[in-house]
C-alpha cells in the first residue's frame, strides 16, 4: 500500500471519489481533510497510484494508544473490486490483526468479504 501525501494527489483522488458518491462518503471525508492539513492525524492509502483498487483511510500508526480500541482503530474503506479488498485484508501491513478495529464502507459485499478472510484466519468478526 502507497500513503499518499501529496497535495495534488490527495485532490485528484478527491475528485474521482466524487464522483462515486454516496459509497465513497467513508473515505472521501478522511481524504478532504488529510488534504486541507490534516489535522485529526490519519493516512490515506491505496493499492497503487493513479489507477488505483481500493482507498483505505486510517489513524497514523503512531497515534494509536490503546490495541484494544476499535474505535481508534477505524479503517474506512472503498474499492472498485472485491479482489482488492480481499488482497487487503488478507495480507497487507495495512490492517494489523493484532488490534481490534472496525471497518467502515458503505458498498454492498464489504461484510460478506471481512467474514471469509477472517474465518479463513480464524478470527473473530463482531
Amino acid at each position: 500500500m502507497q500513503i499518499l501525501r501529496c497535495p495534488a494527489q490527495l485532490q485528484l483522488l478527491e475528485e474521482t471519489l466524487r464522483k462515486s458518491l454516496p459509497t465513497t462518503l467513508p473515505v472521501l471525508g478522511t481524504v478532504m481533510t488529510v488534504a486541507r492539513g490534516n489535522p485529526a492525524a490519519h493516512e490515506v492509502l491505496v493499492d497503487s497510484w493513479p489507477n488505483f483498487g481500493i482507498v483505505l483511510t486510517r489513524l497514523c500508526p503512531e497515534e494509536h494508544k490503546d490495541p484494544r480500541d476499535h474505535y481508534t482503530n477505524q479503517l474506512a474503506v472503498f474499492y472498485r473490486d472485491k479482489g482488492a479488498l480481499r488482497a487487503l485484508l488478507g495480507g497487507t501491513e495495512a490492517v494489523v490483526e493484532a488490534r481490534a478495529f472496525q471497518i467502515l464502507g458503505m458498498q454492498e459485499g464489504l461484510d460478506e468479504a471481512v467474514r471469509e478472510v477472517a474465518g479463513a484466519k480464524g478470527l473473530q468478526v463482531e
